[in-house]
């Protein structure tokens, strides 16, 4: 399988190039495309395209590999489109995403970069997975090479999934050997981390990441990953929400209510989802 491997934190970060060894070193075809900088935060935004405004390229070396890697000046989302419209060669079989220096739980995974590549990819068919990891409380350090094989392990899971499959994957901060297993799990309420605002000033706003008290419920991804287990979630980028009332076509009616996913109603997966691949 051709796989394309993007990221959040840039083409130079660890994370995605051991997962791109790990990757080719399991038997795969590996381009990666991944932002020149980073492009966290971004979640599965293709930034300012215009025709006036091309979009950098570089070509990029990464040790240890023999696929191609590339660099350019956009967000993941955006490397993920330009792999699927054959800028880098024939078009991928599946993206692969990360693996992000810090976990994407919860809620928060909405502005995950890593998870809008994900999503991203998703979105233009592909099936896709988005790899996240907590750092080593106790050493301070990364172990990348646990999320990279827990990873290979799953993709050849995906790659044999339905069709537009998106799989968030958050991998405690420990080494191989002390992951306890792989759990299905929901997302949590709240991520690992919170957005706070540190300092405002008349001309510019200073914002800061804060660990949270927040426990997370039974379950859910970041309670998993607490516990010394990988979580993995199934996630679904483009839905709609329908109530019992009004049907396509329909005209509105405001007595008949606006549906909302917070009053329980009826999620149904984009129409788009169906076609194609």
């Amino acid at each position: 399988m051709r796989i394309l491997v993007t990221n959040d934190d840039g083409i130079d970060a660890p994370g995605i190039q051991e997962l791109a060894r790990q990757i080719e070193d399991a038997g795969h075809e590996v381009v990666v495309v991944a932002p020149d900088h980073n492009a966290s935060g971004t979640g599965a935004s293709l930034g300012g395209l215009s025709p006036g405004n091309p979009v950098l390229v570089s070509k990029r070396r990464i040790d240890g590999l023999r696929g191609e890697g590339y660099a350019l000046s956009g967000p993941p989302a955006l490397c993920v489109m330009a792999g699927n419209l054959k800028a880098f060669g024939p078009p991928p079989d599946a993206v692969v995403s990360g693996i992000n220096a810090g976990l994407n739980t919860g809620r928060s995974a909405l502005h995950s970069g890593t998870v809008g590549g994900a999503l991203a990819g998703q979105n233009f068919g592909y099936r896709s997975m988005a790899v996240s990891l907590d750092k080593d409380r106790e050493t301070d350090r990364w172990h990348w090479e646990t999320a990279a094989e827990i990873a290979v392990t799953l993709l050849p899971h995906v790659l044999e999934g339905p069709s537009r499959l998106a799989l968030g994957l958050n991998v405690p901060g420990v080494p191989r050997e002390q992951v306890r297993g792989i759990r299905w799990t929901r997302l949590a309420t709240f991520g690992s981390v919170r957005a706070a605002l540190a300092n405002a000033e008349e001309d510019r706003l200073h914002f800061e990441l804060q660990r949270t008290g927040y426990v997370p419920e039974e379950g859910t991804d970041l309670a998993a990953v607490r516990a010394g287990y990988a979580a993995i979630t199934s996630l679904q980028g483009a839905v709609e929400v329908w109530g019992s009332e009004g049907q396509v076509g329909d005209p509105f009616d405001p007595r008949q209510g606006l549906p909302g996913a917070s009053a329980g109603d009826e999620l149904r997966p984009a129409q788009a989802v169906f076609d194609g691949r």
